[in-house]
């Protein structure tokens, strides 16, 4: 698969530049490394993350703090890129969310790209798993990103990337830009462009993938949902109208027929469609789909807009349901793509950081419950940036004291999506979990070599106005031998609320 999306590459550069190409490519179309013989024209270059002494040195990284932008290749041209690469070190939750990718063409003040890099990859919901489509190869369980687009650029191209997560301990990122200069960019050459919507739930109507002015083509769509009810997501058709038409020349017969499956979802990878992330149809249960039009590109000359419904089982409050077919309220989140001529004409720009997030409570175990005065006997404040909020607590039993307490307010009763992000290490031990008194389990998976995080997921938990407490209780040592345990922080995201509390609704 990965030598199709780099063959896909060479075909579309010989389009691109070379007119004897671009003939002797058009006889035997159907073979995606035809015209590989023929010379190509340009110098291959590139830009990178590579340490500059790198003669003697192997600090082939950088690294990138909260609010921090770092710029990954700025190019004079003409040229095109043809590989984008990129790495992380992150343990911030949702850090793919988070982290931003901005694409500018011709000294543009506003960018033709804006995706998280997560989304702009073809794995949304803040998540990590591996793709293995043509012009996009995610590899590493989800870390080593690859885009193989082509993107021609005449004067200037400059591409960024920028940490929007205010909380965020860090993160250590490792890149390849990879482009070839050019003499000149053909007149009909378009510009690459991507752009990230989202509703949090999808309001009332059809959410809306893109809607742009002037002359270009379409080729592909991201989209991620979270449900927030159990049932079916995908009977939504979509909806292409172009150049301004009022009956669309393209309508769809179900989201997931769209997106090339059929009868429901699970995860898949094919060339040209594919499904990264399908948790099923229980409330909370996330999904990403891709549908690149490499084949069947909708090429418009005035305007296009894209649609698509948020329809299927309505249940209540209850999770009783109370219509067969209807329109749901889930989490949408999507990435346009498409070739246009010019610049970004597209109003719509991407929210920054934390408002990329569906809204959630995040309780800083350290700085919520344990300022430095206050730190009770047998908890330690450990510090490190790979850490949310830059530390977590570490708690170890001496004598009669083997329970560790954390609380939390709740300001509004809801239904919320729980789980505390917990510390895997060699010093960490054997205890049990509750919520309110419930128990939630044994934790015997966190005495591991290796430090990292592990997130214990309780599901989802009715919470009444008011204080409530988590508790950790001391089995014993692990049969590593350790006797810790370490706690980042709780997350809870609501699952039924007004869109006009959100802000009230999310915090650190």
């Amino acid at each position: 698969m990965k030598k199709n999306a780099v063959f896909f590459v060479v075909l579309v550069i010989a389009l691109l530049i070379s007119p004897a190409a671009r003939a002797e490519t058009s006889a035997g179309a159907g073979n995606p490394i035809e015209g590989i013989f023929l010379l190509k024209e340009g110098r291959a270059m590139r830009s990178s993350s590579a340490d500059p002494a790198w003669r003697t040195g192997n600090n082939d990284w950088r690294v990138l703090g909260p609010g921090e932008s770092i710029t990954l290749a700025d190019l004079d041209g003409p040229g095109l890129i043809t590989h984008l690469w990129l790495t992380l070190s992150c343990r911030d939750r949702q850090c793919p969310k988070l982290l931003a990718l901005r694409i500018y063409w011709d000294n543009e003040k506003v960018p033709s790209v804006e995706a998280p890099v997560g989304d702009f990859f073809a794995v949304g919901n803040g998540m990590d798993a591996p793709v293995d489509s043509l012009p996009v190869q995610v590899s590493s369980e989800g870390r080593a990103r690859n885009s193989f687009w082509p993107m021609p650029f005449r004067k200037h191209a400059k591409v960024v990337i920028t940490n929007e997560n205010p909380y965020s301990s860090g993160l250590v990122i490792y890149w390849y830009v990879d482009w070839r200069k050019l003499d000149a960019v053909p007149a009909d050459a378009a510009y690459f462009h991507a752009q990230y919507r989202q509703e949090y739930p999808a309001r009332p109507g059809r959410y809306k993938l893109l809607e742009t002015q002037g002359r270009g083509h379409y080729v592909g769509t991201v989209y991620s949902v979270i449900a927030n009810m159990p049932g079916w997501i995908g009977e939504g058709d979509d909806f292409f109208y172009i150049d301004g038409e009022q009956t669309p020349s393209l309508r769809g017969t179900g989201t997931e027929d769209y997106f090339g499956d059929a009868w429901g979802f699970r995860t898949f990878n094919q060339p040209y469609h594919g499904v990264t992330v399908y948790e099923g149809e229980k409330t909370g249960a996330r999904t990403t789909a891709y549908r690149w039009h490499l084949a069947d590109p909708v090429p418009f000359t005035k305007s296009l807009r894209v649609e698509i419904e948020h329809v299927g089982p309505v249940f209540d409050d209850n999770d009783k349901l109370s219509a067969g077919y209807g329109e749901r309220s889930d989490h949408f989140s999507t990435v346009a793509f498409w070739y246009q001529q010019g610049g970004s004409p597209n109003a719509d720009r991407m929210p920054i950081g934390l408002k990329r997030l569906p809204p959630f409570i995040y309780v800083e175990a350290e700085k919520k419950y344990y300022a430095e005065k206050s730190v009770p006997e047998g908890v330690k404040i450990v510090t490190g940036p790979e850490w949310s909020g830059g530390a977590y607590v570490k708690f170890t039993p001496a004598g009669a004291k083997k329970r560790l307490d954390l609380k939390f307010v709740i300001k509004k009763k809801n239904r919320y999506e729980f789980s505390a992000d917990l510390v895997r290490g060699p010093e960490m031990g054997m205890y049990s979990a509750a919520l309110d008194g419930k128990q939630i389990g044994v934790l015997a998976e966190l005495n591991n070599k290796s430090v990292s995080r592990f997130q214990l997921d309780r599901g989802f938990v009715e919470l009444d106005e008011g204080e409530h407490k988590m508790t950790f209780d001391y089995l014993g040592p692990a049969p590593g031998g350790g006797d810790s345990l370490g706690i980042d922080g709780i997350y809870l995201r609501p699952v039924k609320f007004n869109a006009a509390d959100a802000p009230e609704s999310s915090e650190k």
